[in-house]
């Protein structure tokens, strides 16, 4: 069974970004790049394996979650985006059919019971986990 091997990022819609992103820097320390925070890690199983999660404002009319109304997305981390489409889609699983590809690494979608939308992100062999 394919399974998640981490959260890959927390995105959520806010009706100003840029500002909200800057309270979190100004009151939490929360450093911010391109729109969004990094946080790095390291793998407890293999300490030399790093990767990073993202945290990250969208505007609040974003139709990157729809069809979900909801006001967020989580990204999973897993190590092989086909199989785990595959698996939700044998279950019965709303699974989209667009797969999308770029340099940070393989990206698909589903919905969960409750119409949330969520996001499965393989990152790039070619890299060290890190997004």
């Amino acid at each position: 069974m394919e399974r998640v091997k981490g959260i890959g990022g927390v995105f959520f819609k806010s009706r100003d970004p840029g500002a909200l992103l800057e309270w979190y820097r100004e009151h939490l320390g929360i450093e911010h790049a391109h729109g969004c925070a990094s946080f790095p890690w390291r793998r407890a199983e293999a300490p030399e394996r790093r990767g990073s999660t993202v945290w990250s404002p969208f505007a609040h009319d974003t139709q990157y979650f729809a069809p979900s109304e909801a006001s967020f997305m989580i990204n999973y981390r897993v190590d092989d985006l086909d199989a785990m489409l595959n698996q939700l889609r044998a279950a019965g699983i709303t699974v989209d059919e667009r797969i999308e590809e770029s340099e940070f690494g393989r990206f698909g979608w589903a919905m969960d019971p409750e119409g949330n939308r969520l996001e499965l992100w393989q990152p790039p062999a070619s890299e060290d986990d890190e997004s």
